[in-house]
């Protein structure tokens, strides 16, 4: 099976729709048999995420920088528990680790991470699926900018195409 790695938000301070989405897709990602790989958080989306995925018997990697060990923020029950020295190094190795991206709705980290994974699949790094999930049309302000930058040739259409979009 392959190892899925999830992009979500980490905030505490969220509606609990998205943190219900998180839990749903964990849970999903384990009953097919896959490994959830994580941020290696335990709050927000992401201690969602983590925890729906052990309640449906998943495995789970995570991946932290020390700094957020440091804030007390690790998934300490991952199965795997990947400490890194930097936010750099750790979509590295997130991305060395995974077979496969999905993206949530997310702030900026998220953003980062999933504009990593997209940037070095247009530079043909990798040829891992990339699904960005765009539920209730979170990301549809962005997707419309993005749309933009092929029209004016600043991103080519093969480049946008490799990112597939789903709503649920």
């Amino acid at each position: 099976m392959a190892a899925i790695c999830v992009f979500c938000a980490s905030s505490r301070t969220l509606d609990q729709r998205w943190l219900d989405l998180a839990a749903a897709t964990g849970a999903e990602i384990a009953r097919r048999g896959h490994t959830l790989v994580s941020g290696g958080g335990c709050v927000g989306m992401m201690g969602a995420l983590v925890d729906g995925a052990r309640s449906a018997g998943g495995r789970t990697i995570g991946v932290i920088p020390q700094s957020l060990v440091d804030l007390e923020v690790a998934d300490l029950a991952s199965d795997e528990l990947l400490v890194t020295e930097s936010m750099a190094s750790r979509k590295i190795l997130m991305i060395d680790k995974s077979d496969a991206f999905l993206t949530l709705p997310g702030g900026l980290g998220t953003l980062d991470e999933l504009f990593e994974v997209w940037t070095t699949a247009t530079l043909a790094l990798h040829h891992k699926p990339m699904v960005l999930v765009d539920t209730d049309g979170f990301y549809g302000p962005l997707l419309d900018w993005l749309r933009n930058l092929t029209d004016q040739t600043f991103l080519k259409p093969a480049g946008f195409d490799l990112l597939r979009l789903a709503d649920t």
